[in-house]
């Protein structure tokens, strides 16, 4: 498991299946709410001479990272709850939604189901698309070329902010981010975030009560994640109204939502420009850009590296394949590797052959455990006050095709659970 990846549609589009295995071999992906929309809206478009709108989404779904693709809880409900005083990490972990509390023997474990996004995604692959989602699509396909781009100055003056032009995005970057951290005006960024977050009169006066009984700190103390999202909005629409980024290309609007993403990721990789242009402007110093042409290169040549194994070695699946990128060789995988986690290249290497008794009796233990969490009752509500950090174990359950593409990933004799 790999440096933890945000991606956008772009990229995966640019992947062949083969090279789709290894980036989700080598990654930890989060997956926003928005790509799960943005590939459906493709079913309301029109398409390349000789392929179906259905074909196209099956095309992506097949590249879904389905080992180690996660689902990211939705920016609009974190800011919103971080608003309300509960906190969201900003440094790289993958806040996710749901998650049942169950107690297996004597251990709390939180169990996360297969999302139904992930659902949908595995009915795509095989071509099946329910009728309240082609109408969905069609729905968002008409928005998003549709989008109306908010009055900044009049929305701001609705709150008593002013705001200056910008002529570049960085500087429009710099407009944001002096708004955010004007002490002076910490009351009318909460109404500003509220606003723009959508939040009911009920949640607002909620928020705003919370906001005065910790004694009216900023909006970056008091809620981080809200501020951040706030401060993409506002870089956003500055530059719109500047004329920095065009208000005549609606899909502009979903491509900066990427961005609310960010604090959830390691790295980010896109081969959209917008993003190569925008992100690096809201990246932490301990994250990074890639451009997905680079690593789709970088995966192609991994992906030729290992196509010269025995055919016999293969057929064990990926996983017995390797756990870490190549330690020879100027992999870019093994650069952010090298970058982004702990010291990874004096692991031992996992030895190509077949596993010994012990490890058979180990893995039968393994999975009986699995199970048994997977199928334990739900704890009750007043004994569930556990997160999953506290959690003895944290199970998520996934589809994962025993084949993809040229790769077995799974061991090709695997037998699944009935």
């Amino acid at each position: 498991m790999g440096p933890i990846t945000l991606f956008d549609k772009s990229f995966l589009q640019s992947l062949s299946v083969d090279e789709s295995v290894w980036f989700d071999h080598f990654f930890l992906t989060v997956v926003p709410p928005y790509f799960y929309v943005e590939t459906l809206a493709d079913l309301g478009k029109k398409v390349r001479p000789g392929r179906t709108p259905e074909q196209e989404v099956r095309i992506i779904a097949d590249k879904f990272p389905e080992i180690h693709g996660t689902p990211c809880a939705f920016h609009v409900n974190l800011a919103l709850e971080n608003l309300e005083g509960y906190p969201v990490p900003m440094t790289g972990q993958i806040p996710m939604a749901g998650g049942r509390r169950v107690k297996s023997k004597d251990q709390k474990a939180v169990v996360w189901e297969r999302s139904p996004e992930a659902k949908a995604f595995m009915r795509w692959q095989e071509g099946d698309f329910l009728d309240v989602e082609r109408s969905f699509a069609q729905q968002w396909r008409q928005a998003l070329t549709t989008f109306p781009i908010e009055n900044l100055e009049g929305t701001l003056k609705a709150v008593g902010i002013g705001v200056q032009s910008a002529r570049t995005l960085v500087e429009a970057a710099a407009v944001a981010d002096g708004i955010i951290s004007d002490t002076a005006n910490s009351a009318r960024l909460i109404a500003l975030a509220l606003r723009f977050l959508g939040a009911s009169s009920r949640r607002r006066a909620f928020v705003l009560w919370q906001w005065s009984s910790a004694e009216y700190p900023t909006i970056g103390t008091y809620a981080p994640y809200a501020a951040f999202v706030l401060k993409v909005e506002l870089f956003f629409q500055v530059a719109v109204s500047a004329g920095i980024i065009s208000s005549a290309r609606p899909s502009n609007r979903t491509d900066i939502a990427y961005l609310f993403y960010l604090p959830f990721s390691m790295l980010f990789v896109s081969s959209d420009r917008l993003h190569a242009k925008c992100a690096p402007l809201f990246l932490r110093p301990d994250q990074s850009f890639v451009w997905g042409g680079d690593l789709k290169k970088d995966l192609t040549q991994l992906n030729q590296h290992y196509s010269q194994l025995p055919d016999e070695v293969k057929e064990k699946g990926v996983f017995a394949l390797v756990d870490t990128p190549p330690k020879d060789g100027d992999f870019l995988v093994a650069r952010l590797w090298d970058k982004h986690l702990r010291p990874w290249r004096n692991r031992p290497e996992i030895p190509l052959q077949h596993q010994s008794r012990d490890g058979h009796e180990f893995q039968a233990e393994l999975i009986q455990k699995i199970n048994e969490i997977a199928d334990a009752p739900d704890i009750p509500p007043a004994q569930s006050n556990f997160n999953s950090d506290e959690a003895d174990a944290v199970l998520l359950k996934r589809h994962v095709r025993c084949k993809k593409g040229s790769w077995w990933q799974m061991p090709k004799d695997v037998k699944a659970k009935a």
